[in-house]
């Protein structure tokens, strides 16, 4: 079974830089995809950014040039850097992967990281 463990979240002021990071441990896995997914009062889960195995990034259209999805395959480790912070961004940022383990597929979360952004 695979852990994600999250840090970085905290407040910041309106314009400001955060920058995100999430380790996965465990044994006998293979991460395909990492990305980051947020939650903001009384909003659904939405996809922030993704990255692919093969290095191919997405981003959700309003973050487009301000957020940047990393990953590190030697660490087990997915990054985003977050400039020009609004406090719309204000969330609960939570880590996702989809691994390979004994052929199979399986999807992991963090426990989320508080992000405010304030005005």
């Amino acid at each position: 079974q695979v852990q994600l463990v999250e840090s970085g979240g905290g407040l910041v002021q309106a314009e400001g830089s955060r920058r995100l990071s999430c380790a996965a441990s465990g044994s006998r896995f293979s991460i395909d995809t990492m990305a980051w997914y947020r939650q903001g009062p009384g909003k659904q889960r939405e996809l922030v950014a993704r990255v692919d195995s093969d290095g191919t990034t997405r981003y959700l259209e309003s973050v487009k040039g301000r957020f940047t999805i990393s990953r590190d395959n030697a660490k087990n480790a997915v990054y985003l850097q977050m400039n020009s912070l609004k406090p719309e961004d204000t969330a609960v940022y939570y880590c996702n992967i989809d691994y390979y383990s004994d052929s199979y597929y399986y999807t992991a979360w963090g426990q989320g990281t508080q992000v405010t952004v304030s005005s």
